[in-house]
């Protein structure tokens, strides 16, 4: 969905987007993938109640006129059959269906709250259920060689960057938004997280050697935005494709490419070795990357267990052939 279909929308929908946005902050992309969720969910109701003309093709239903009594009433029962609908007619699998379902669920509970409904009929709506897999991420071993192997034009810039991503497991965004006043002298980094929430991050002396390396040799003449700590080859903040250029192109020329590896992935990895080898709690890593929520963070735990998992697995006497042999 793009900013400007949101006035296809029913203006109870039009309304909690606006909420999200305002008051919850979410960003742009987020209110956009639920405005479209919540589109094909309207559609389907138009649909299967016959409000629509039946020779309309479904991507073109009309939902914007959908008055709030309609809006309001869908039942559980609805609920489920859109979801069935999503999965025989659409081939959506369990995480998109699951998605699907937050978003109806959380658009409820708004009008819930805020008086529209008295009933809320969706509260015991349940999601698919979903697998959760580990995050890919580069050994210590590999993150060394990753820093080992940076050279070319923007070499010292590039080493800051992939320093920065590996030690203190930002985001993209997050990294691309980073200005020269958000450096404190007290060897702290002030970033712009998701819902515009400010967070600090204390840095090692090896992101602070990076950055002093860097800042020896970054342009200072005919730059364009004076305050971004990294700069583009055409003077100007570098950008989030620029920087997934350069992580890609690094990974690939140290044989990382094909791993399914990324810039996202380089935050996973910080957390990681941080976990693994720092010992740094759960807690502790939550305030690092700036996760809202616990859960989200403790997938970082799932790694060590499939670790020692993977140690009595290889263990010799996990073979039955071992135990034959050993026998004669």
């Amino acid at each position: 969905m793009r900013q400007e279909e949101l006035i296809t929308l029913p203006a109870l929908v039009r309304t909690y987007l606006n909420y999200l946005s305002a008051i919850k902050s979410k960003s742009m992309l987020t209110v956009l993938e639920y405005g479209s969720d919540l589109r094909l969910f309207y559609r389907f109701i138009a649909k299967s109640r016959g409000i629509c003309d039946n020779n309309v093709p479904f991507d073109e239903i009309n939902i914007a006129m959908l008055s709030n009594d309609i809006v309001c009433s869908v039942t559980l029962d609805e609920a489920y059959a859109f979801l069935v609908y999503c999965r025989n007619e659409r081939k959506n699998d369990n995480n998109a269906r699951a998605r699907k379902a937050v978003a109806i669920k959380r658009f409820f509970r708004y009008l819930e709250v805020n008086g529209y409904i008295s009933v809320n009929r969706i509260a015991f709506l349940e999601s698919p259920q979903t697998k959760k897999s580990l995050p890919k991420y580069l050994t210590l071993e590999q993150s060394v060689t990753l820093l080992q192997n940076v050279d070319g034009k923007f070499k010292e810039r590039d080493y800051c960057i992939l320093t920065l991503f590996l030690n203190c497991g930002l985001r993209l965004s997050e990294l691309v938004g980073i200005n020269i006043s958000h450096l404190k002298d007290d060897n702290t980094l002030v970033v712009l997280g998701k819902g515009n929430k400010e967070r600090t991050i204390y840095l090692n002396n090896a992101c602070i050697n990076a950055i002093s390396a860097y800042m020896a040799v970054r342009p200072v003449d005919g730059v364009i935005d004076r305050d971004a700590l990294f700069i583009s080859n055409q003077k100007k903040r570098i950008s989030k494709q620029s920087v997934q250029k350069m992580v890609e192109a690094n990974l690939k020329k140290c044989g990382f490419d094909g791993m399914g590896l990324s810039t996202h992935k380089l935050r996973h990895t910080a957390a990681t070795l941080m976990y693994q080898h720092g010992n740094v709690d759960p807690l502790q890593l939550k305030e690092i990357l700036g996760h809202e929520n616990l859960s989200t963070t403790e997938i970082y735990t799932h790694i060590r267990d499939e670790q020692l998992k993977q140690a009595v697995d290889s263990n010799p006497l996990n073979n039955p052939s071992n135990l034959k042999k050993s026998r004669k």
